[in-house]
């Protein structure tokens, strides 16, 4: 592949700390192809998100087969820089007038809930790519439906990443690509086009449990990996995620609206219509990934938007 003038590859690859933790070379995404008796050997006694323990083969092969591509986007030109934003929903944002320079970016990608009306002078609307899990989808119609996200982003332009937490993800996917209702399990009945639209298999995309255990363990080995309280359940937030995918398959990129070590000045997000303390989950180590942001940062792989001041927020 050429590499782009602004590839954040060439940073890394100049830099000791950095080329010894990066792996380009694993597969991001899940697609047909990653059904060989290889990756089932390989993945078959780790659960998800990190394999594919206790995934019924029927379940799985429906899932995967027809996702017909293991890259994320293609590239008009192999030498152009594709420059990306990462979009988390963190209180920051709110009163930052980034909108613009968001929308900039060649892609976009928001996570979970990700409100938009009302607030475009501050996080833009271009959506490239929304990820989410099944759980985290679901939670966030539920939980932030007051504040303005009563829907999933839609239009034909989107392109939708699963992340596989559980087999909840396994069985919407199959009902997505099926054209069906949610065959079993807690979301049984649900109608995909309900969230996604009538959309073409191509818009679905799913990340790779050797992706998400190869983040884990390179980027984000938290002490919550081994608590006998947490360490089942541990994984890197959905916001971690969709930034570390963007930083295995974009040229530059720049991080809005994520935590900083000033997270106390603002609220949980940027749409709160009463400030909120910041939620922390057992399941994420949300303080380990605002210190990995910022140490690359600094290295300068990424950019990450930051600000002072006590911006707590309140009604719109």
């Amino acid at each position: 592949m050429i590499e782009a003038p602004c590839s954040l590859r060439a940073t890394v690859r100049n830099d000791p700390f950095l080329w010894r933790r990066f792996n380009f070379s694993l597969p991001v995404l899940q697609w047909a192809g990653s059904l060989s008796r290889s990756s089932w050997m390989q993945l078959k006694s780790r659960p998800p998100p990190y394999g594919w323990k206790g995934l019924p083969g029927n379940v799985l092969e429906a899932s995967l087969s027809l996702l017909n591509s293991s890259r994320l986007f293609g590239r008009e030109s192999p030498g152009r820089c594709v420059r990306c934003a990462v979009v988390g929903n963190g209180g920051i944002l709110r009163g930052s007038r980034q909108g613009r320079n968001i929308d900039g970016h060649d892609l976009v990608f928001r996570m979970n809930g990700a409100v938009i009306r009302g607030f475009e002078e501050d996080v833009g609307t271009k959506i490239s790519f929304y990820g989410f899990t099944t759980n985290t989808l679901k939670h966030a119609l539920s939980w932030y439906h007051s504040d303005g996200f009563t829907r999933v982003p839609q239009s034909s332009e989107i392109k939708y990443i699963f992340i596989p937490s559980n087999i909840r993800d396994y069985v919407m996917m199959a009902a997505v690509l099926q054209g069906g209702t949610v065959a079993s399990g807690r979301d049984r009945g649900d109608r995909p086009w309900d969230y996604f639209g009538h959309k073409l298999p191509g818009s679905f995309k799913m990340l790779h449990p050797q992706f998400i255990s190869y983040v884990t363990h390179s980027f984000l080995m938290s002490p919550l990996m081994t608590s006998s309280l947490t360490r089942d359940f541990y994984m890197p937030s959905t916001g971690a995620l969709m930034l570390l995918t963007a930083l295995h398959t974009c040229d530059q990129v720049s991080a809005y609206g994520f935590i900083t070590r000033n997270y106390l000045d603002f609220s949980d997000h940027y749409y709160d219509s009463v400030p909120r303390p910041l939620r922390f989950y057992a399941n994420h180590d949300l303080q380990l990934e605002s210190r990995l942001w910022e140490a690359l940062h600094r290295r300068s792989v990424l950019w990450l938007f930051q600000r002072g001041g006590r911006q707590r927020g309140g009604g719109r």
